[in-house]
């Protein structure tokens, strides 16, 4: 490595963020880049391991400590090829990962990790910005035509991937534009939405073509397109939302996490925010904003996170947030040892910028004024017990009921399926237990010919960097059912080089 000792003689420090009253009066990034001297002493601090299990901590089975070296000398361009050939999308990665791959950092058994996440955003930038991030241009086309349903990141990576093997790739997306959940669900101040149409449109000089307003089984035939194409990638996502079935969930005033958020994009981007909302299970009339609303938030993972900061800077009176589970340890417990990921306390940006947290809470029942509207609700505190070390069966705490005033719940207790209507319906694919669409981690498969899925999809709600992995593997197998072998890169051979 470029600096052996690094490790001993630098520690981790996290970017520097605008101040709070700053930063929530609008929708921009807040996270300051590293001057080129931090940037070299965080790459430094990556030891010359004998066994880098960051590789293995990784979906995607990025080459870590090779870009990291590459860093450390300044040799930029090198660093991007290294990071881009197992990523197709560091950009995203780089902003909005949870990061497993420091987790299984081993500087982390006894030290802070290496900052690896914020390294890969640096890399990428500067690839940016120097002119390194060029078009790659097949230069031999297999006449092949394939259907891409989905442009969010499975979807995207399938498409670069099969583009490069030489086929013709159309995606057909069902909003008005490109990026699935990293344009529509992720709020702005995490990921810009000019990241991804830059992206998009290194992309559209490749070759590839999006077909956005195309919602496959609603204004597309499915049936058209299996006429039409060699091979069909669904990579639609898990969209229909976790519901809560309790009294009073009739009330005004009761929103799922996903319509709160996209609405908040669109009026971002300028667009209309009432389009392309309706879901198998809710129609959406009326703009949602919490401005001067006592807001609760069920749900204590990310996307209640991007909840919490929106509401703030939509200017919500209060913001509370609820968890099912009880509060995590702050550290590693001797049931989540390193290199697994551990579930341990997380305090996102947007908590620091004002928020109330309550762990092993059960919300009751919604109350409402008997005119309609949501009031308040009725929450029960929870008695979790454990096994293994990990939560497994709760009872309600007598004596612990509260009724707690709000106008404005938003359910952020994750997805359970990919949605059913439509176009899973007109194919009669086969799903799994969970009602995914099913197909195996090996072949990316579906029980129909020529149609294979892959991302939230296949294997359920998971992270972006698995949606990539996801598509990248799944590319490889429809490039190999096509032509009888692939020359894309996979991610055991990653793991290998």
């Amino acid at each position: 490595m470029g600096k052996p000792t690094g490790f001993l003689e630098y520690t981790r420090v996290s970017p520097q963020k605008s101040a709070v009253e700053e930063r929530i009066k609008n929708f921009n990034e807040f996270v300051k880049p590293f001057d080129d001297q931090e940037l070299n002493k965080q790459a430094a601090r990556c030891m010359n391991c004998g066994v880098p299990f960051c590789h293995h901590g990784c979906p995607l089975g990025n080459i870590i400590p090779e870009f990291n070296d590459a860093v450390y000398r300044q040799s930029w361009e090198e660093a991007y090829e290294i990071l881009i050939s197992t990523n197709n999308f560091p950009e995203f990665t780089g902003r909005i990962c949870p990061a497993p791959c420091e987790s299984a950092c081993v500087l982390g058994i006894n030290q802070p990790p290496v900052n690896i996440e914020e390294i890969e955003k640096h890399i990428i930038e500067i690839a940016f910005e120097k002119g390194y991030v060029k078009p790659v241009i097949p230069n031999l086309r297999t006449g092949k035509k394939i259907a891409v349903i989905g442009s969010g990141p499975a979807g995207l990576a399938a498409a670069a991937q099969l583009n490069q093997a030489g086929h013709q790739v159309i995606v057909y997306e069902r909003d008005e534009k490109p990026g699935g959940l990293l344009r529509y669900g992720i709020p702005d101040f995490k990921l810009e939405k000019k990241i991804i149409d830059r992206r998009i449109k290194v992309m559209e000089e490749e070759g590839i073509v999006f077909k956005c307003n195309a919602n496959v089984g609603v204004n597309i035939n499915i049936n058209d397109l299996l006429r039409e194409y060699n091979a069909i990638v669904l990579a639609g996502g898990s969209t229909t939302p976790r519901d809560l079935a309790i009294p009073g969930r009739e009330n005004n005033g009761i929103h799922y996490a996903m319509h709160f958020l996209k609405q908040q994009n669109k009026l971002v981007d300028g667009s209309d925010p009432l389009a392309n909302l309706d879901t198998e299970s809710n129609i959406i009339a009326n703009i949602i904003n919490a401005k001067g609303k006592k807001v609760v938030v069920i749900g204590g993972g990310d996307t209640g996170s991007d909840c919490v900061g929106t509401s703030n800077r939509q200017g919500a009176s209060s913001v509370t947030q609820f968890e099912l589970l009880p509060k995590p340890p702050e550290s590693r417990t001797e049931t989540m040892p390193w290199p697994n990921y551990p579930m341990v306390l997380k305090t996102t940006t947007s908590h620091e910028e004002g928020c109330d947290r309550a762990w092993a809470v059960a919300t009751k029942e919604f109350i409402g004024d008997g005119k309609g509207n949501l009031t308040a609700i009725k929450t029960v505190e929870l008695e979790w017990k454990s096994e293994g070390g990990r939560p497994s069966q709760f009872t309600e705490r007598p004596g612990s009921e509260k009724i707690i005033d709000c106008d404005l719940v938003l359910l952020a207790m994750g997805f359970v399926s990919p949605q059913q209507q439509g176009m899973l319906e007109s194919l009669d694919v086969e799903l799994d237990e969970r009602g995914n669409v099913k197909a195996t981690e090996k072949e990316y498969k579906t029980s129909i010919s020529k149609i294979f899925t892959c991302g939230d999809m296949r294997r359920g709600q998971s992270l972006v960097v698995w949606a990539i992995s996801e598509g990248r593997e799944c590319a490889r197998k429809v490039d190999e059912f096509l032509m009888g072998a692939s020359m894309l890169e996979s991610k055991d051979k990653s793991l290998l080089s």
